[in-house]
């Protein structure tokens, strides 16, 4: 079994910068990809940024230029930089990895989530 634990959100004012933390730990695992995911009140979970090692790094229209993606993949950890924030971008954000386990099957797990307030 894989843990995902994310670290990092809290409360902060627009135009601020807050960066979430994620790490993976457990049972044998090639990581493929790690990534952020968020859900805003009433709405569904979206993808913000992910870092792949076969596809690059993609991000949200909506973050691009703000948000900044960065893997370590030695460590099996993933950061968010996210600078400018709005009030949109409040939401509970959730780390992502997924890859095959020790049997070759693809697995993918989430963590916890942090929630992140964007508010003056």
């Amino acid at each position: 079994q894989v843990q995902v634990v994310e670290s990092g959100g809290g409360l902060v004012q627009p135009g601020e910068s807050l960066t979430l933390s994620c790490a993976a730990s457990g049972s044998t695992f090639s990581i493929h990809a790690m990534g952020w995911y968020r859900q805003a009140p009433g709405k569904t979970r979206e993808l913000v940024a992910v870092s792949s090692n076969y596809d690059g790094e993609k991000y949200a229209e909506s973050v691009r230029g703000r948000f900044t993606i960065s893997k370590n993949s030695t460590r099996n950890t993933v950061f968010l930089l996210m600078n400018s924030l709005k009030p949109e971008d409040t939401a509970v954000y959730y780390c992502n990895t997924n890859g095959r386990d020790g049997h070759g099957v693809f697995r993918n797990y989430w963590g916890q989530g942090t929630r992140v307030t964007v508010s003056s």
